[in-house]
């Protein structure tokens, strides 16, 4: 195919429109006469509901209703768990609306329909809520004990589910290792915190009936079909509609919320738009978090740091329930050995109920989690042995591909098989790139000065491009001559409508402004999935190459036709079809367009000019098996997931009397497979660095032990600002994915995978004289600082 477009650092497409305040977001849906919604939320963290008297809120100025889960009928049943499967024998998932138990602080509990908002918050005030409270249990460590308060009566321990991989012979390489360390390891909660906070809306139309919903969602195909099932209606009565979404990192590719039901059904039985917009602690308390888990992780190396083997236990906290089944966990237990050549291990992890907000993939989705593990595994090694850091890593970094991992199965079911990379030129790229030969002098100079330096290094893989497939359907459209491209996918800030243009630009011979991309709309595409897990340009990128090509395949079969030329003759560039030598005999895109179906455009008056080259005969101008059209829909299903890779390194300051750590520098080379827009790559690779950074020192969920969250606001919750974080140097590496046309690997989740295991192992080298270990993080100054009282205490 050509590359003009393909590879180009081109600006995106979107951002003029965006940044001159064109953007439609939920709030921009114009729905006059809408009644708008409030949930009732659980206060406390597990107790039994006595008594829910909704009497005087029903009552109050404005109120259209107020509904319990005594109203919902079938509607009220559990929502759907959305990954079963054998080793999760005790699924739960929540009601929309709680009828007997709670199970978490913001549980949804009661819903007011009202007139507007504020009118609906002060009828909550009116609901008798009486509860009587039963034993709570946070964290995943004390809900796997023996005896542990259960979140759910009935069930014989808080033990959702457990998996054990094994590869290889451990247990035999730990009796033959020269050295064998035990670590215990833990990434505590956090959150997404995008921008915009969720939202619904919905409204019948009287006329046809059909249900037309915005949802501020990564799933919207999913969750058309959520709908579809639970409110019992006709396929082709429901539409769900993905408008601008002010990011989403996962978090709102939980298919579905209560809310995502509930507003939709609450529409249907008034007859009326219905709208609910999540306030930023609703967003603390009723969207799912992620991120802690607690591992026991042994290794056993050689004394030369060759790693033989890797045992790792740990526990996964799925909060109260567990709708999205063992994804997260499975994905840390496939990725523990990352990019390295470990002979054998044996990963066992457990998912546990918590009264806590569920869990659900978060940007990185587990991955951060067995980054962390393996790379402090690798420093502590590397200190056991007076290795240097660089050195452990690149003899045991894999070097031959394909590397299959037999007995380690990835979320989708498919054997790890690192298919392609070049894990060492990464290595040297990232060290040239941070200074690394250099910075013992510079450290031994800051430390001259009073100023603690240290330097990190953490490498990782990355599974991308998850099926089971995505569709993309591709027109040139006849009134324009322009081409629109449509996906099921939606789009959250990741540059969907420039880099899938710039595909089919490519393919179709026409400038990137001769594209519109259409994402997030079931009545465009109404089959796929959803945006997560890297996988959009992998899978929805090859279904557009696919599309597009199958476009100008026909639009040089009708041109030949018109130019009286085999097709093999003609050359298609800038928009036109030209015979080859006879630059004088050509026809626009357009004007193939019109001459494939002139009664859909018969009132255009390029029509009677394109007749003239495209006359009636009666063999007719299509071809055997053409459709009157210049458009075609296409799938691609990828084989198995694709794996990206990369290598960070940061360089930290500490202030030994405050625990404050400031970013000096970061580097990260990142290897995505064919890069379709670098400059996209990059942001996506910044943004996920500046979540890295945020999850190793600021955002850092606490709960007590009574189930509350501590610090459900932005007082206390903290996100970094640009001033936190440094200028981040992206370094590109490009080894094509064998596993699909374009060789492509996915980028949007690479950036925040290293985040905790690079600034940790910074923070140890800057205390190495200390004799400070992090074991644990995120780390916050007034940790990290007793800490370092206590090292030098000790």
């Amino acid at each position: 195919m050509a590359t003009r477009l393909f590879g180009a650092a081109v600006r995106r497409t979107e951002d003029e429109r965006l940044l001159r305040g064109g953007g439609c977001y939920l709030d921009d849906v114009p729905l006059p006469g809408a009644l708008h919604v409030a949930f009732l939320r659980s206060p406390v963290a597990h107790a039994r509901i006595v008594r829910l008297d909704v009497t005087a809120a029903r009552a109050a100025r404005g109120v259209a209703a107020v509904y319990t889960h005594a109203d919902l009928g079938p509607v009220g049943a559990p929502l759907p768990l959305l990954f079963p499967g054998p080793a999760l024998p005790h699924p739960r998932t929540q009601e929309p609306l709680a009828s007997t138990d709670v199970d978490h602080v913001g549980q949804t509990i009661a819903m007011v329909v009202a007139e507007s908002r504020y009118l609906a918050e002060d009828a909550l005030e009116l609901i008798e809520l009486e509860l009587d409270e039963l034993p709570v249990v946070v964290g995943p460590v004390a809900a796997a004990r023996a005896g542990a308060p259960l979140v759910h009566e009935g069930l014989p321990s808080n033990v959702a589910g457990t998996v054990v991989q094994v590869v290889g012979d451990p247990d035999a390489a730990f009796a033959a290792a020269d050295v064998v360390l035990r670590l215990d390891l833990t990434l505590d909660r956090g959150a997404a915190m995008p921008m915009a906070t969720r939202g619904v809306a919905a409204r019948r139309d009287p006329r046809t009936g059909q249900l037309d919903v915005w949802d501020s969602t990564q799933a919207a195909i999913p969750v058309r079909g959520g709908l579809i099932s639970a409110l019992g209606l006709p396929e082709e009565r429901v539409r769900v509609v993905a408008p601008d979404t002010g990011g989403g990192f996962g978090v709102k590719a939980y298919f579905f919320y209560p809310e995502e039901l509930l507003v939709p059904w609450a529409a249907l039985r008034h007859d009326a738009p219905v709208k609910w917009v999540e306030d930023r602690q609703e967003h603390f308390l009723g969207s799912t978090h992620e991120r802690l888990q607690a591992h026991e992780v042994e290794v056993a190396a050689t004394s030369d740091g060759e790693v033989l083997a890797i045992r790792d236990r740990f526990v996964h906290d799925a909060g109260a329930f567990i709708a999205y089944g063992l994804t997260t966990p499975t994905v840390t237990a496939s990725q523990i050995a990352g990019p390295y050549r470990v002979p054998s291990q044996r990963v066992e992890f457990s998912a546990v109920y918590t009264n806590t907000v569920p869990t659900s993939p978060y940007r990185g989705a587990g991955r951060p989690h067995a980054c962390f593990v393996m790379e402090r595994v690798l420093d502590r090694l590397a200190a056991e042995l007076g290795l240097d850091r660089a050195e452990i890593r690149r003899r045991n970094l894999v070097t031959a591909f394909p590397w299959r991992r037999d007995g380690v199965s990835f979320a989708d079911g498919s054997t790890v098989e690192l298919d392609s990379g070049d894990y060492l030129r990464q290595l040297d790229l990232l060290l040239d790139g941070v200074g690394y030969e250099g910075f013992a002098a510079e450290r031994a100079a800051a430390r001259a000065e009073g100023r603690l330096l240290g330097i990190g290094l953490a490498c990782y893989v990355e599974a991308t491009g998850m099926g089971p497939y995505e569709g993309a359907r591709v027109e040139v459209q006849g009134t324009t001559g322009r081409v629109h491209v449509r996906t099921g996918l939606t789009t959250q800030g990741q540059s969907h409508a420039t880099t899938l243009a710039q595909i089919a630009a490519d393919e179709l011979g026409v400038g990137l402004d001769q594209v519109v991309v259409t994402t997030g709309d079931t009545a465009e595409m109404p089959y796929g999935a959803a945006t997560y897990g890297s996988r959009t340009a992998v899978v929805s990128g090859n279904a557009v190459a696919r599309a597009a090509t199958a476009v100008r395949e026909k639009a040089l079969r009708l041109a030949a036709g018109m130019l009286e030329a085999a097709p093999d003759d003609l050359e298609l560039a800038e928009g036109r079809i030209v015979v080859r030598g006879a630059p004088e005999r050509s026809v626009t895109l357009k004007q193939v367009a019109l001459a494939a179906n002139p009664m859909r455009y018969a009132f255009d008056p390029e029509v009677v000019a394109v007749m003239r080259l495209a006359p009636p005969r009666p063999e007719g101008l299509l071809p055997p098996g053409d459709d009157p059209s210049l458009e075609a829909t296409e799938w691609f299903a990828p084989p198995r997931v694709t794996w990206a890779s990369g290598a960070h390194a940061a360089v930290v300051e500490v202030e030994a009397e405050t625990g404050r750590v400031t970013v000096v520098r970061y580097v990260a080379v990142h290897d995505c497979g064919r890069v379709v827009n670098p400059l996209v790559v990059e942001g996506q690779v910044t943004g996920g660095v500046a979540q890295g950074v945020a999850g190793a020192l600021y955002e850092r969920l606490a709960y007590d032990e009574h189930g509350q969250l501590r610090n459900a606001s932005f007082m206390d919750f903290l996100v970094p600002f640009a001033s936190e974080l440094p200028s981040i140097a992206v370094r590109h590496l490009e080894s094509p994915s064998p596993l699909n046309p374009l060789g492509i690997k996915g980028a949007g989740e690479a950036g925040v995978i290293p985040g905790a295991a690079v600034i940790a192992s910074a923070i140890e080298d800057a205390l190495r004289e200390d004799g400070v270990l992090l074991d644990e993080m995120p780390i916050d100054p007034a940790r990290l600082h007793a800490l370092i009282r206590a090292a030098r205490a000790g």
